[in-house]
């Protein structure tokens, strides 16, 4: 998120927070883990500032910010489930994701998904997008909500922490967990590439195997 962007956010959380309460944290953290990029690196240390004020009380922020992350990745998850795998069905061969690479979605979540989910709560970009990914590959979602929990309290707990011991400088928060942003983006562009190169390396062998 640009500079310039981040100065708009800021005072759309300060009135959300103003007008709402902690239930603003709800709202900006179910916005976040919806798949909608508003950062969690702002709405959390944000709510820790308000704690350092005075204003709010540490834990309440907390169940705040974990409730809204919970309530969010819930919605993203069914979106996956029941309106992104009919359309991969459907039109997934035009991106290069085949019916195969679905089934393999559904045999990793089912080994792995509920490590994913848990990790992925304590990475920038990923955190926010994840939900989609297990909804598609069919999770089971008692585990995923069970492991969405577990992995945003910690998260959730150190960045509102983090925000109550910088007070009036809790942007500097999201300044700091910037620089792993170029980190993880280049790995899942590394793997994006990877996965295009693999499809269309296989894509000869089938068509000389069909002829």
């Amino acid at each position: 998120m640009t500079a310039a962007l981040e100065q708009m956010v800021i005072p759309f959380l300060e009135h959300l927070f103003a007008s709402m309460g902690y239930l603003g944290v709800v709202v900006a953290m179910t916005i976040e883990s919806a798949c909608i990029p508003l950062p969690s690196e702002l709405v959390l240390p944000m709510a820790g500032w308000m704690v350092a004020r005075g204003v709010w009380d540490f834990w309440l922020a907390v169940l705040a910010g974990v409730a809204g992350n919970t309530l969010g990745s819930c919605i993203a998850f069914a979106v996956g489930a029941y309106g992104g795998r009919p359309l991969l069905r459907h039109y997934g061969r035009y991106v290069l994701i085949s019916e195969h690479d679905l089934d393999l979605a559904d045999r990793w979540f089912s080994k792995y998904g509920e490590w994913a989910v848990f990790f992925s709560r304590v990475l920038p970009v990923v955190r926010t997008f994840i939900s989609l990914p297990a909804g598609i590959a069919r999770m089971s979602f008692p585990k995923f909500l069970l492991f969405s929990i577990l992995g945003a309290v910690p998260w959730t707990i150190l960045l509102v922490y983090a925000g109550k011991l910088a007070g009036d400088n809790w942007t500097s928060i999201r300044a700091f967990l910037h620089n792993f942003d170029y980190v993880i983006l280049a790995v899942l562009l590394a793997a994006v590439v990877y996965y295009i190169y693999r499809h269309l390396r296989r894509a000869p062998a089938a068509e000389k195997e069909a002829n």
